[in-house]
This record gives C-alpha cells, sequence and structure tokens, in this order.
C-alpha cells in the first residue's frame, strides 16, 4: 500500500476538523512527515469535496463521510478516524470502495473514568455551590462553624449500577470499589471472572431497581438507543443519580427532565447530549440538579495525546500495508 500511494507522488492529507483534538498544546509536526498535509480547525458540509478533492488520507473526527461523498472523492484511500465511535463514516459505503477506515481506542478510559466521578462527587458534595457561597460572605456571616446549603452524600455503602462493563465500565467500578461502593453490572457478555464480593452481574431490571447510582458505558445501537426513558426511570429507585459520559442518544431527554423536576431522579452529571452544542431550549438545560460538562471526559491532554499517538500509529501501519484498528 505504501509505494502504490507513493508511486504517484507525495501523499496529499487533509484534516478536516483538528481543532478539538488540538486547540493548540500539541504538535502536528509527526504528521506532516508522512506528506503534504493541509488542517481545518473544522470543515462545513459542503466544504468537505473541495476541502478534500485529490487527497489520499482523509483525517476527520466529527465531519461526516457519506456513500455520496465517497463517490465523488476517488482519490480517497484511507479514513483515520480520531475517536472511538465512527458513526460519522458509511462504513458498508467505504469497503465498497476500498477504502480502508481506522478508529481509536482505548485511548480515554482513565479520563472518563475520572469524569463520571467528577460528576458523581460533584452532585453529592456541591464542592462548586458550597465555594461560590463561601466567596459571596455567606460563611463569614454564619454563627457556627460550619453550614451547608445542599445536601451532601457519603458514597460508601451505596450500589452503582454499572451499564456496560468494557473497559471503561471496569475503570469505573474499580474506583467505585475502593470508594466502598457495591457493584450491580450488566452486559451482553458478562465476565464473570470480574465478579466478586462487592460486584456481581445482573438484568437490567434489577440493576435499575436497586442501584442508588446509575451510570452508562455502553454503545450506541439499536437496543441501547433511548433506553433511559420512561418507562425504565420508572423503575428506578427514587432518588437515583444517573451519570451518562457515553452517548447523548441513550436517554429520551424530555423524560429525564421530567423525571428530574419530580425527583424521582434525584440529579443527573452529563457530559453528552443528543445535540451537540445542545440549542438554548434544550430541556435539561437550567435544572438546578442536572450537571452538565460540555463533551470533555475525553479531553484532559494525555488522553488526547494518546489519541494522537494511536492516529500516527494506525497511519504508519496503513502505509506499511499492515493497518490496525479497522472498522471497515
Amino acid at each position: 500500500m505504501q509505494n502504490r500511494l507513493k508511486d504517484s507522488g507525495l501523499l496529499k492529507i487533509v484534516v478536516l476538523d483538528g481543532y478539538t483534538l488540538n486547540p493548540g498544546d500539541l504538535s502536528w509536526v509527526e504528521l506532516d512527515s508522512f506528506g503534504e498535509v493541509t488542517f481545518y480547525d473544522r470543515t462545513l458540509p459542503d466544504q468537505i469535496i473541495p476541502r478534500a478533492a485529490g487527497c489520499e488520507i482523509v483525517i476527520t473526527n466529527k465531519t461526516p463521510l457519506s456513500r455520496d461523498t465517497m463517490r465523488l472523492l476517488p482519490s480517497m484511500k484511507y479514513i483515520g478516524v480520531l475517536a472511538t465511535g465512527y458513526n460519522v463514516v458509511d462504513i458498508p459505503a467505504a469497503s465498497e470502495n476500498g477504502i480502508v477506515v481506522t478508529n481509536i481506542p482505548a485511548y480515554g478510559t482513565q479520563s472518563v473514568a475520572q469524569m463520571v466521578f467528577a460528576h458523581l462527587l460533584g452532585i453529592c458534595q456541591r464542592v462548586s455551590a458550597h465555594n461560590e457561597a463561601v466567596q459571596n460572605g455567606e460563611w463569614t456571616s454564619k454563627p457556627d462553624f460550619c453550614f451547608w446549603n445542599h445536601p451532601l452524600m457519603e458514597l460508601a455503602g451505596k450500589t452503582m449500577g454499572i451499564v456496560g462493563m468494557g473497559r471503561i465500565g471496569q475503570a469505573v467500578a474499580r474506583i467505585a470499589i475502593a470508594m466502598e461502593m457495591k457493584i450491580i453490572a450488566m452486559d451482553p457478555d458478562p465476565k464473570m471472572e470480574l465478579a466478586g464480593e462487592n460486584l456481581r452481574f445482573a438484568g437490567l431490571d434489577e440493576l435499575l431497581g436497586t442501584s442508588d447510582v446509575i451510570t452508562l458505558h455502553c454503545p450506541l445501537n439499536e437496543a441501547s438507543r433511548g433506553f433511559i426513558n420512561r418507562k425504565t426511570i420508572a423503575l428506578m429507585k427514587n432518588g437515583v443519580i444517573l451519570i451518562n459520559t457515553s452517548r447523548g442518544q441513550l436517554i429520551v431527554e424530555k423524560d429525564l427532565a421530567e423525571a428530574l423536576k419530580s425527583g424521582k431522579v434525584l440529579a443527573a452529571g452529563l457530559d453528552v447530549l443528543q445535540t451537540e452544542p445542545p440549542p438554548d431550549d434544550h430541556p435539561l438545560l437550567h435544572l438546578p440538579n442536572c450537571i452538565i460538562t460540555p463533551h470533555i471526559a475525553w479531553a484532559p491532554r494525555e488522553a488526547r495525546l494518546r489519541l494522537f499517538n494511536i492516529a500516527i500509529e494506525n497511519l504508519r501501519s496503513f502505509l506499511a500495508g499492515n493497518p490496525v484498528n479497522v472498522v471497515s
């Protein structure tokens, strides 16, 4: 593959939407060594064809590459997706056109697990809200040595339900067990060797009905799309906490908003939404018991550097004729 591409001259490479991976704190220099590279921070749908025309290598994160787009880009031989999820690419069309597509697995396991507990501890301790109260002078005006303006919750002894026990789910379980929580896990292919005194596998209904905290780590597919909805929320314990760092489409957002307003769900911590960025009238915005971060669980510099290094190795392996992390 390397010789076939390079025989035609200097490789032409385009990065369609590199800003989120590298807003300026990483270097693209290693990618430059492969050929003539053009970088774009963002690419709108009508800009894809002119920007990628004549390029053998196309790098994308969230810019979609459809069947029609591929038909109009006959030079394209490789698509490198700068993410684990690759639904932005029409995989059957890529296969039919002989285009190799790769993704980036397992680069952000610890970062995403860390974000789960950032949300969970934010809900249980309300550190930001209490700091704001102190900065606003509320502590100085109190007659006692302490005060709190939100309920506080201890996690030890609580039950965490983990939906999806892949790498991230397992990392979350390890942290939760270290905090003396008990784990109920659900996975279509349960790894029973993980079960033990503090972790057991169960079906979805039991997980929903017995968990104090539920965290989602499952892939988005037709079976999981919208599976957190009015009916499944009704099966949950009153006062449950819901965390989602996976995919926004797993949740029917208007149903969750109703549950948050009624108190059925005590609080939610979300790093993902169905539409990103969300519209002004999004049903979950401005709810005091819904903490939303802007899809940044993956974004610590260490995780992005791992992602970039894997992307470089994916391309290097493809050009050497031994592609890895292939999804097409």
